[in-house]
């Protein structure tokens, strides 16, 4: 019998320069999401929840267009998986930009590329991982784009590894 670890995620020493990741998970938007976001964050723009204001908007072309705030985080969230699952600290995004709306309904993708990856100066067990995320919609327009570092661990660390606890029952049968 082989064990499958629960293992997901890459450490510094994993990313080379000028890889891409086409993260694997697309998330179709909701009104529902769009919506509750939006009132989590206070947020009184109407063009977030108002179909009738919206068609005053020429950006919206009538549709509910998604909250930005909500779209950048779902982008980011859609990355981790490959770029930052073990991090244990963002330190910067420069040139977010917003490059086409989002609207209920449609289908968000992310991918990202390996800008640079160094070790840490201060913290040996530790890399900087610098990288560019997009997030593109169903028919392959990209709707935003950012450059994100993250410190990442390196597997000597021993960070995200060997965290499943062993069942005091013994084996699964």
């Amino acid at each position: 019998m082989t064990i499958h670890k629960a293992d997901i995620g890459n450490f510094a020493e994993d990313f080379i320069v000028g890889d891409v990741y086409q993260h694997p998970l697309g998330r179709t938007i909701t009104e529902a999401d769009s919506t509750w976001f939006t009132l989590l964050t206070v947020n009184t723009n109407q063009n977030h929840f108002n179909e009738h204001y919206a068609q005053m908007n020429p950006i919206a072309e009538g549709r509910i267009i998604v909250n930005s705030g909500f779209t950048v985080a779902l982008v980011l969230g859609m990355s981790v998986l490959d770029m930052s699952q073990h991090a244990v600290a963002n330190l910067g995004w420069t040139d977010i930009k917003l490059t086409a709306p989002v609207y209920v309904g449609d289908t968000l993708y992310a991918e990202s590329k390996v800008l640079e990856m160094r070790s840490s100066s201060s913290r040996p067990d530790f890399g900087i991982l610098t990288m560019r995320t997009r997030g593109i919609n169903q028919d392959g327009v990209e709707v935003m784009s950012w450059v994100r570092s993250v410190m990442i661990p390196k597997r000597s660390s021993g960070i995200g590894q060997n965290y499943f606890p062993e069942a005091n029952t013994g084996p699964i049968e």
